[in-house]
């Protein structure tokens, strides 16, 4: 296998597509292996990464694709785009998460989570295509489900929903308020009790006072 040749036509094939490519469709156009196709797209990455060049390689689920690189995405907007960068509102991102960590919510659940009416929320990421319809669910009025989509991953860096930051735990007292005393628990088995540090004055006058004793 030819590593330059071979990188070239995933470039040309990445490139072409304009979209994110499956790992099968690479092994069945340059009749590559699976491991193959990650070697050479592992070096891939690693060139892109350099700082000279302006796009990255990305993995979303199984697929790749070719992108501008994040820091340099607010000088596409003007040129391709006349639209304003998204912009999205705390309400936005805090609708965006509870998708992304329960997918095929439905809106209701989401109102439920938040307080409040989430559909400014659910219509303006449904715009920006970070999250989509995912069918309706089987309850009372068939309510239509929603998570999210490949860009969503592709604009917060994952490359599954399995790389979420995992949620701390904790549990609900009877005014549906976090019980804080069960996370202070929960923290202190795992690192141990959290002792006030002594100050410095103090602590050189009990160790003198020790020395005296012996």
């Amino acid at each position: 296998m030819q590593i330059n040749e071979t990188k070239a036509k995933i470039e040309a094939i990445l490139f072409a597509a304009g979209r994110a490519v499956t790992k099968n469709e690479l092994m069945l156009a340059l009749e590559l292996s699976s491991e193959e196709i990650d070697e050479i797209i592992e070096i891939m990455k690693n060139d892109y990464n350099k700082e000279e060049r302006g796009i990255e390689l990305i993995k979303v689920d199984d697929s790749y694709q070719l992108c501008t690189k994040k820091e340099l995405q607010e000088y596409i907007y003007p040129v391709l785009d006349k639209r304003s960068k998204p912009n999205l509102s705390t309400a936005a991102l805090e609708t965006l998460a509870i998708i992304a960590y329960n997918p095929q919510i439905t809106r209701a659940e989401i109102e439920a989570i938040r307080g409040v009416s989430a559909d400014a929320c659910v219509y303006k990421l449904l715009e920006y295509g970070l999250i989509k319809e995912a069918g309706k669910i089987d309850l009372p009025g068939k309510p239509m489900s929603y998570k999210t989509t490949d860009e969503f991953l592709k604009m917060f860096g994952y490359s599954t929903l399995n790389d979420l930051p995992e949620l701390p735990r904790y549990k609900l007292d009877e005014n549906k308020q976090i019980v804080i005393d069960d996370l202070i628990e929960e923290n202190e088995k795992k690192e141990g009790p959290a002792e006030a540090p002594m100050p410095e004055r103090e602590g050189e006058e009990l160790e003198q006072i020790n020395k005296e004793n012996e």
